[in-house]
């Protein structure tokens, strides 16, 4: 919660806020995110409108997730640019119109920065990461990271029909086969 007190009522007046708060939980996707508690860097300008407070900011925070290729840990920093309109709440408030036109409400002139940084954060991310641009994944047949091992390959696929013969010609050649 951030108080608005200081800035006032008056139209024009600005006030500029840094601060640091600790993420809220489930703050991502699910496969890349931001940690329970890590800390995210909050620049905010709150400025008296008409209507209520504008608060434009922009959030720097720590991500954690895997790729979603090959699972490797991507661990790496994002910026989120946020601006949201805080309606002042004039005791006529209707919570379902609200909720219906997307509107936020200054309660006791506090402004609850927690969902407008969780839609800011969860929209900012990619929706598939990678840990590369041109990470290759995993071998389809065996798991195996491709980028560790880009000569990485399988003998032809055998038929499972024909696989009786393989097994055949495999011991007439080793020279245990009985005639």
């Amino acid at each position: 919660m951030l108080d608005t007190r200081e800035l006032g009522r008056r139209p024009g007046s600005q006030h500029q806020v840094s601060t640091t708060v600790p993420a809220p939980a489930e703050l991502g996707i699910e496969v890349l995110g931001v940690p329970e508690g890590a800390p995210v860097e909050i620049d905010l300008r709150l400025e008296a409108v008409m209507e209520g407070v504008l608060v434009t900011g922009t959030a720097h925070a720590v991500l954690v997730g895997e790729c979603v290729r090959c699972l490797e840990e991507i661990d790496d920093e994002m910026s989120a640019d946020f601006q949201e309109l805080f309606v002042y709440d004039d005791g006529n408030a209707d919570a379902e119109a609200d909720e219906e036109l997307d509107v936020r409400r200054l309660v006791d002139d506090l402004v609850d920065l927690e969902p407008m940084l969780r839609d800011a954060v969860v929209l900012a991310l990619p929706f598939q990461p990678l840990c590369s641009e041109d990470c290759p994944g995993l071998c389809t047949e065996c798991g195996a990271r491709l980028a560790d091992d880009p000569e990485h390959g399988h003998g032809e696929p055998i038929d499972p029909r024909w696989a009786g013969l393989a097994e055949l010609k495999d011991a007439g050649s080793s020279g245990t086969g009985e005639n």
